[in-house]
């Protein structure tokens, strides 16, 4: 269950990120209101999934899945730049998410 709640946490994240993008820099209410939410979720589903999954590996699996979620959202909805490097390091930052998961 607790891989479950840090799933959930890092979509949350995700979402907090994109409502800052749309907020355009805490001037729209709507996307303001839903990026405090949403982080706030966030925070509460990792502190769910701390009760039993170790704080650094935990951490380190939320903002990796949250950072490459987010790079996707701008590569395919704010038509940010999708060059080879980066797609590169996003794969190895997934690696890597892997390589923690199944290292404990």
């Amino acid at each position: 269950m607790a891989w479950f709640y840090l799933f959930l946490a890092a979509l949350c994240e995700i979402a907090m990120g994109t409502s800052l993008k749309m907020n355009e820099g805490w001037t729209r209410v709507l996307p303001s209101i839903a990026a405090i939410a949403s982080g706030l979720m966030s925070i509460y589903l990792l502190a769910l999934s701390l009760r039993t999954l170790p704080v650094g590996m935990a951490y380190a699996a939320w903002t990796g899945t949250g950072a490459i979620g987010l790079v996707l959202v701008g590569i395919f909805y704010f038509q940010e730049t999708a060059n080879p490097v980066r797609l590169v390091f996003v794969a190895m930052t997934f690696i890597g998410l892997i390589g923690l998961r199944f290292s404990e």
